[in-house]
C-alpha cells in the first residue's frame, strides 16, 4: 500500500474514532441531563409550581414548551419544564398546575418518546389521582390524518377521568396554526395575570376605523358597556367567520405606541360591512382602566384607526347543518352568540334556544329589541334570560339550565348542539357542571369529542 492510501486510511481510521467518540460523550451529557432532570422532578415542588410537559417527535412541541414556560416565567411564575417520559402519575400529582404541548405521530399515536406515559395512562383506571389539580393541553396534530390531535385528546380526557379540572379547553393545532398557537398565548396571558406578554410572532394588523360607540346599560351597576362599530380598510378585510376573535392592538393615548394584543368575541358577520364588538369598559383596584377596554371605550375617538388582526376560531364556528343549538352566555358573551345567531338566520336555521344573563333586566339586557325581532320572525324558537340581582337570591345561567333539564334533555336527544361564550370564571364553571349533572359526565364528553358542546369563554 502506498504512503499516501495509509495516510487517507489513517484519517479515516482517526475520523471514524473521533466520530464515535463525539457519540460516546454526547450519549454521556444527554444521560446526564437526563438524570439532572428526574432529580429535579424528584424534589419536592414548591406549591406554586407550574410544571410544562411535553412529548415530541421532531422537537416541536419541545420548543413550544420553552416559550410557555417563558411566557409563564415573564409573568412571575415558578415553572419547571420535563419531557413526558420522565413523568408518570406520581410525579405529576406533586403539581397543582399541568400544562402539555404534545404531538401525535402518525394515526393518533404519542411520539415515540411519550411511549411509556402513554402505556401508564392504558393502566391507570379512572380515579382521583390528581383531584385538586388543574391542567391544559396544546395539542400538535395534522388534519389530514383521521385522527387528529390523537394523543392529545386522549391524554385530555385521562387527565379528565383522574379529576383534574380543565384551566381551559383542549388548544388543537393543525400543522403550525398560527392562529391556534395566538389563542393558547392569550391563555398563557390569563393564566400569568399578565396582558402585556410579548407575541411569539410579530403581529401584522389592519387599520380598521372606529365608526360608532353605544352604550348600551345607561345607569347599570355593572360596568359600562358598548357596543363598537369598525369599518374595514379601504383595501378591503381578511375574511371572517361568526365566532371568530378580534385581536385589537391597544394604545394608552391617541397616537401613542401599540401595547400587547387583547382578544374579543366579533358579533358580527361580513355581509354587516363592519366588525362590531361587545365591549365592557374594566377598571383596576386602582381605579385605572384596562388599556384594551380604556382605549375601545375612551381614548379612541371616532374616525380614529384602530390596529385590528382577525383571529380564526374554528372550535366556535356554527355547525354547517341545520341541528338544533343551545345558545348560552352572559354578560359581553352575547357578543360571540349573537355572531352565530346572524350565522344561522342567514342560511335559515331556526331551530335556535339563547339562554342569557346579566345583572338587571331594567338595564343590562343588552340587543334587547335585536333579540326579540329574532324570536318573532322565528330565529330564535325559544329565549330564556336571567339577571342576578333581580331577586334576593342570587341567579345565574346555570341555574336556569338546572330548572330547564328536561328540556336541555330533549334538545340534546334531537342532536342539538351547546355553545357556550362568555366569563371563565364562575359562568363557564357553573354552566359545565350544571350540563354534567344533566347529561352525564359520560354523554357530555362524547358530545365534546363530536363538536356537539364548544366553549369560548376567557
Amino acid at each position: 500500500m502506498s504512503p499516501t492510501r495509509l495516510i487517507a486510511a489513517a484519517c479515516v481510521v482517526l475520523a471514524w474514532a473521533l466520530l464515535c467518540l463525539w457519540a460516546w460523550r454526547r450519549a454521556r451529557r444527554h444521560e446526564a441531563q437526563q438524570a439532572q432532570a428526574r432529580q429535579a422532578l424528584d424534589a419536592p415542588a414548591p406549591e406554586d409550581a407550574v410544571l410544562v410537559a411535553f412529548a415530541s417527535q421532531t422537537g416541536y412541541a419541545e420548543s413550544l414548551a420553552a416559550q410557555t414556560a417563558e411566557s409563564l416565567r415573564a409573568g412571575g411564575l415558578n415553572v419547571r419544564v420535563a419531557s413526558l417520559d420522565q413523568l408518570d402519575p406520581t410525579r405529576l400529582a406533586a403539581y397543582r398546575r399541568l400544562l402539555f404541548v404534545v404531538s401525535t405521530y402518525g394515526e393518533g399515536d404519542p411520539p415515540d418518546a411519550a411511549a411509556a406515559f402513554a402505556g401508564h395512562m392504558l393502566q391507570t383506571p379512572a380515579g382521583a389521582a390528581l383531584a385538586g389539580a388543574q391542567f391544559a393541553v396544546l395539542a400538535l396534530g395534522d388534519s389530514e390524518y383521521a385522527q387528529f390531535c390523537g394523543f392529545g385528546r386522549r391524554l385530555d380526557d385521562w387527565l379528565q377521568a383522574q379529576g383534574a379540572a380543565p384551566l381551559f379547553d383542549l388548544v388543537e393545532v393543525d400543522n403550525d396554526d398560527a392562529a391556534a398557537l395566538r389563542h393558547w398565548q392569550h391563555h398563557l396571558g390569563l393564566l400569568a395575570g399578565r396582558s402585556d406578554l410579548p407575541d411569539w410572532e410579530a403581529p401584522v394588523y389592519e387599520p380598521w376605523r372606529l365608526e360608532d360607540r353605544l352604550l348600551l346599560n345607561p345607569g347599570s351597576q355593572g360596568g359600562p358597556c358598548y357596543l363598537l362599530t369598525l369599518t374595514p380598510p379601504a383595501q378591503g378585510s381578511r375574511p371572517w367567520q361568526a365566532g371568530d376573535i378580534a385581536e385589537i392592538g391597544p394604545r394608552l393615548s391617541r397616537g401613542g405606541a401599540l401595547q400587547a394584543h387583547r382578544e374579543y368575541s366579533i358579533a358580527s358577520l361580513p355581509e354587516d360591512g363592519s366588525i362590531q364588538l361587545l365591549v365592557r369598559q374594566m377598571r383596576g383596584a386602582d381605579g385605572a382602566m384596562g388599556v384594551g377596554s380604556g382605549w375601545l371605550t375612551h381614548l379612541a375617538q371616532r374616525g380614529d384607526e384602530i390596529a385590528l388582526r382577525v383571529r380564526a376560531n374554528r372550535n366556535f364556528h356554527a355547525p354547517a347543518d341545520d341541528r338544533p343549538l343551545i345558545l348560552v352566555g352572559n354578560g359581553t358573551g352575547l357578543a360571540g352568540l349573537r355572531a352565530l345567531i346572524k350565522a344561522r338566520r342567514a342560511n335559515g336555521h331556526r331551530r335556535n334556544w339563547l339562554v342569557f344573563g346579566e345583572r338587571h333586566a331594567a338595564r343590562d339586557w343588552f340587543c334587547r329589541e335585536e333579540i326579540a325581532a329574532w324570536q318573532a320572525d322565528g330565529t330564535l324558537e325559544r329565549v330564556d334570560a336571567v339577571f342576578s340581582r333581580d331577586q334576593p337570591e342570587r341567579r345565574y345561567v346555570q341555574h336556569l339550565l338546572r330548572e330547564q333539564a328536561n328540556a336541555v334533555r330533549a334538545w340534546a336527544d334531537e342532536g342539538a348542539a351547546v355553545y357556550v361564550c362568555g366569563s371563565l370564571q364562575g359562568m363557564a364553571g357553573g354552566v359545565d357542571a350544571a350540563l354534567r349533572d344533566i347529561l352525564g359526565a359520560e354523554r357530555l364528553q362524547a358530545m365534546q369529542h363530536a363538536g356537539r358542546y364548544r366553549r369560548d369563554v376567557y
